[in-house]
């Protein structure tokens, strides 16, 4: 097996170990950041068997369903399902009927989203209440106050309600 380069550390002795040259000690073959090395007990935590001997993983076929990889794959796999189900968006709306195509959201000015919260918060009122009073939810009147008005597809019928309400302009004319 050609020897890789520890940056001077250690010799191209058989017997050292090629990620943190000590000599003179067991190697073991190990997979490390893809490249497959001999290295000591020490190193071979940072490899893809974690540790294990080359015979504690003989035998085993590179698809089992134990196999430290497959295990990591799957995890990770689980773990995008997870965070894609978190993200994704409530189609209550498109279930209501809400034809955004009917009621466009107008351009807005730059800072809509502080105007709202200065808006509201002068004229007293929580996110909750001004959602009750306009019959829409509380995360669209959140989204709106925190600039994401395009990308919660707010309707433009809750901006004119809200600037109705607030008697504040947020939409550029």
């Amino acid at each position: 097996m050609a020897k890789y380069s520890t940056g001077g550390v250690g010799s191209d002795d058989a017997d050292s170990c090629e990620l943190c040259g000590k000599e003179g000690v067991s190697l073991t073959d190990e997979t490390v950041a893809g490249a497959r090395l001999q290295v000591c007990s020490d190193c071979s935590q940072h490899g893809e068997q974690g540790g294990k001997t080359q015979r504690e993983t003989e035998g085993r076929d590179e698809a089992s369903p134990g196999d430290d990889t497959t295990d990591r794959r799957r995890k990770a796999a689980q773990n995008a399902a997870r965070m894609a189900d978190a993200n994704a968006v409530d189609s209550s709306r498109w279930e209501q009927g809400t034809d955004y195509e009917d009621d466009p959201l107008p351009y807005l000015v730059s800072d809509y989203g502080d105007v709202m919260s200065e808006a509201r918060q002068a004229a007293g009122l929580q996110t909750s209440e001004l959602a009750g009073e306009l019959g829409v939810t509380e995360a669209d009147v959140l989204a709106v106050e925190q600039g994401r008005a395009n990308r919660a597809n707010i309707p433009g019928s809750l901006i004119e309600a809200i600037e109705e309400r607030l008697n504040v302009q947020l939409s550029d004319e």
